[in-house]
């Protein structure tokens, strides 16, 4: 079937594998870039999150690969190199290189944190034409000696600025050292901040630079609104949404590990099949969590801010702060896990009165009021600890004075006592 994709310059396998997965017509940032890559030009591509920019560049790099297949891997070397930042994001790329390239002879493999690294060293030494990594990961197997990076062709940096925010520069540094000068390098990220484009100037020649601009930080097609609930009653109203609509899977945020686990088990007493997801969890577990979730086997995904960047799932209708994030541009990446490749999304967020700062930073950098509903049953606390509208669209306590507050006087007051030195031997 003819499509769209046709006119970028794919080939036939490239094409075919595309419209198995239903796919009719390129994405903006797919179409700029795609003809780009192919031509070999060094690229800066800035786009929003679930824009499609991982098939942007694994479509041209696997038929830039394909085209030059004739040359053989030599044992333990790779020839194009993938740099995610975390763990799940390294994974998905991999489900996609596997996806597009399935007509293909190229071989790929994938390399990260918390899993076996003897298992990944001997797919290494075999030689691999496509390598997907985090950083950290693949240091140890260059300082081991189980993989050569002197020939590689390709060089991609996904999710540049998260790299960044990741503490990821140095590493980053000494792998862009093991590469040869002679390549096609890409970078990829949300935003192009001075600190991204210095790390673009250390790696790249003459970049060209796609910029897929949006109007807003968030995509049109995810509808935002603000629940405001007293805290203590967060996880009863979070219930009663869950319970009250037919959301299908649901993505729910906290800010800590802790509290992730705390409201799963409390969902699953409520007879909600929930799990939980973040850094605490062994690689292994992570993904079978995850994988239940895409297949529908689990209603519910309590994640930290681990899971905000990266996650691709399909037909994610509904995703719930359940806390704000302390950074406005974590609420950006983790709404930005529903209304994915088009399909319309709903963000929820439900904000207690101790939010109301994090709400109005988070409504400064949309530019915009996000919308507020109290829902019957839930609203927050009347009089003197209701929260009432503010200017910026968030929630202020009223000022008022606590009449049962009384002075002390000072002749009532206890002397402190001086705290002991201790010594240590």
């Amino acid at each position: 079937m003819s499509t769209p994709f046709d006119a970028l310059g794919l080939s036939a396998d490239l094409l075919r594998a595309i419209s198995e997965q239903g796919y009719v017509e390129p994405t903006p940032i797919q179409e700029r870039c795609i003809p780009l890559i192919l031509r070999g030009s060094d690229l800066i591509g800035r786009a929003q999150t679930g824009t499609g920019k991982t098939a942007g560049f694994t479509l041209p790099m696997l038929q830039r690969l394909n085209e030059a297949s004739a040359k053989r891997v030599p044992r333990g070397a790779v020839r194009a190199l993938i740099l995610a930042p975390t763990r799940e994001l390294a994974a998905q790329v991999q489900e996609s290189v596997k996806t597009y390239g399935r007509y293909l002879r190229s071989s790929s493999t994938v390399v990260f944190g918390g899993v076996g690294f003897f298992p990944q060293a001997k797919a290494l030494r075999r030689g691999v034409d496509v390598l997907i990594a985090t950083p950290g990961r693949l240091l140890d197997h260059v300082r081991q000696g189980t993989v050569d990076l002197s020939k590689v062709e390709i060089l991609v940096l996904d999710e540049g600025d998260r790299m960044l925010d990741m503490g990821f520069i140095h590493d980053i540094r000494k792998i862009l050292a093991e590469l040869p000068s002679e390549r096609q390098s890409l970078l990829f990220s949300a935003t192009v901040s001075k600190e991204v484009r210095e790390l673009a100037d250390r790696f790249l020649r003459d970049p060209v630079t796609v910029q897929i601009a949006a109007s807003r930080p968030t995509a049109d097609n995810v509808s935002q609104l603000v629940h405001p609930v007293d805290r203590s009653r967060k996880e009863a109203l979070l219930t009663h949404l869950i319970g009250s609509r037919d959301a299908g899977k649901t993505l729910v945020f906290c800010r800590t590990k802790r509290g992730a686990d705390r409201l799963t088990r409390n969902l699953k007493r409520d007879g909600i099949c929930a799990d939980a997801i973040h850094s605490d969890k062994t690689q292994g577990a992570r993904t079978r969590i995850l994988t239940s979730f895409k297949r529908g086997n689990v209603d519910v995904l309590v994640a930290t801010d681990i899971a905000a960047r990266g996650l691709d799932i399909e037909r994610l209708p509904y995703v719930v702060n359940y806390e704000l994030p302390h950074v406005p541009e974590d609420y950006v990446h983790r709404i930005g896990r529903t209304g994915r490749a088009g399909e319309a999304g709903e963000a929820v967020s439900l904000v207690s009165s101790e939010e109301t700062e994090l709400l109005i930073a988070i409504q400064r950098l949309l530019s915009r009021q996000i919308p507020s509903e109290v829902i019957p049953g839930f609203e927050p606390s009347s009089h003197r600890g209701q929260p009432r509208p503010s200017r910026a669209g968030g929630f202020r306590r009223p000022h008022r004075a606590n009449p049962e507050r009384r002075a002390t006087p000072p002749s009532s007051k206890k002397p402190r006592r001086r705290a002991r030195r201790r010594r240590f031997a």
